[in-house]
């Protein structure tokens, strides 16, 4: 799914470009003409990223970012200003934006920077570890332990172990192994998710689980038991 972005600018021009620009690049995005807009916005449906005008009527960019930050959101926000001074830019950060693009601006590079912001969000709330049955997997160490004990596994298998945990809820198919996996796709894409498959369940299988599941006609599910 890609990641949602508000953006928040009164100049119709601008906004417009901004957004074109953002959904060239892969990105769905809601727009709002001030910072009131965006505060009624943002509740209703939380944005993985805004990027936010300061200049605004009724509530300009620092006071959409400072209530935000009062009510605990702490979606980053790109501000886009014509402003240049360092005094603007230092009270910019200290309401808590995360990144800040003087106006005029290239439009590669703002969506350079919000993929760049949107990583280092990712990666801030990402679980340091996954685990389903007996398996903990230490996604820092790069580690699997079953009951405790560490079980070597390849890169490939550690990677389609990560995918099926963070899909446990449901049944993935053998196509989106590969994309996610692999990263491309193969004709005898089947025969190569099956042979990870088994090795999986010959290094992560005991007597007490067999959790990880074939979907006859669908593909794969890892289970708690």
């Amino acid at each position: 799914m890609s990641s949602l972005i508000l953006v928040v600018e009164d100049d119709t021009s601008v906004r417009e470009m901004v957004c074109d620009a953002l959904q060239l690049a892969g990105y769905e995005t809601r727009t709002a003409v001030d910072g009131s807009e965006a505060l009624a916005s943002q509740q209703k449906t939380r944005a993985d990223l805004i990027v936010s005008d300061i200049n605004m009527p009724k509530v300009d960019g620092y006071e959409l970012a400072q209530r935000l930050r009062d009510r605990g959101d702490t979606t980053p926000i790109i501000f886009l200003t014509a402003r240049s001074e360092k005094p603007d830019i230092g009270k910019g950060f200290r309401v808590g934006a995360d990144d800040y693009i003087s106006k005029p601006f290239g439009i590669e590079e703002l969506v350079l920077r919000v993929a760049a912001i949107l990583r280092r969000a990712k990666s801030a709330d990402a679980p340091k570890s996954l685990s389903v049955g007996p398996i903990t997997v230490d996604l820092e160490s790069v580690s699997v332990k079953v009951n405790g004990e560490i079980v070597p596994l390849s890169p490939t298998e550690f990677k389609l172990l990560v995918v099926l945990i963070e899909n446990r809820s449901r049944v993935v198919s053998r196509q989106f192994l590969m994309d996610e996996v692999w990263e491309m796709g193969f004709a005898e894409s089947a025969t190569v998710v099956d042979t990870y498959i088994s090795y999986l369940r010959k290094k992560l299988h005991t007597a007490d689980y067999e959790g990880i599941r074939t979907i006859r006609g669908f593909g794969f599910q890892i289970m708690d038991k």
